[in-house]
């Protein structure tokens, strides 16, 4: 895997636009996925979107399910059911908002991305906490994180 660098300090205007693509296209993938889900159809009618094929194959929600409702909520002004459908996701919104943000910054000023939210301790940390949130979203007592 190739590693996009940041531009040196002293870059010219149009290399430091050109390390900019990637936080681009990041940002215009996620507008065009909120634009054809808030467009689309409500995914909460059969028919628009396809089901979670984990769900679909044991009966068990995923950690994703809820994904495309909470976007649509989002889209649609309606935060109190976007919360619903996936509790995690809508708390880990802000943290992605940031992280995207930071990246741009410190791409615009020729820095590397650095963040203690990429050490090994708090990877291993946020996969813990994911595989932990896909069991208990299945348990009879936790149905309120059931999308």
């Amino acid at each position: 895997m190739t590693r996009v660098s940041a531009p040196p300090q002293g870059a010219s205007a149009r290399e430091r636009a050109r390390a900019l693509l990637p936080q681009a296209a990041v940002l215009g993938g996620a507008a065009g996925v909120a634009l054809v889900v808030a467009f689309r159809g409500d995914p909460n009618e059969a028919g628009h979107y396809p089901g979670c094929p984990f769900l679909t194959m044991t009966g068990y929600y995923c950690p994703g399910c809820g994904m495309t409702r909470l976007v649509y909520a989002l889209t649609h002004g309606d935060v109190g059911a976007a919360f619903g459908y996936n509790p995690l996701l809508f708390a880990l919104l802000p943290v992605f908002g940031y992280l995207h943000v930071r990246w741009t910054v410190r791409t615009a000023q020729g820095l590397p991305m650095r963040t203690v939210l990429f050490r090994p301790a708090v990877v291993y940390s946020f996969l813990g906490l994911v595989a932990v949130y896909w069991v208990v979203r299945n348990l009879p007592f936790a149905s309120a994180l059931a999308p």
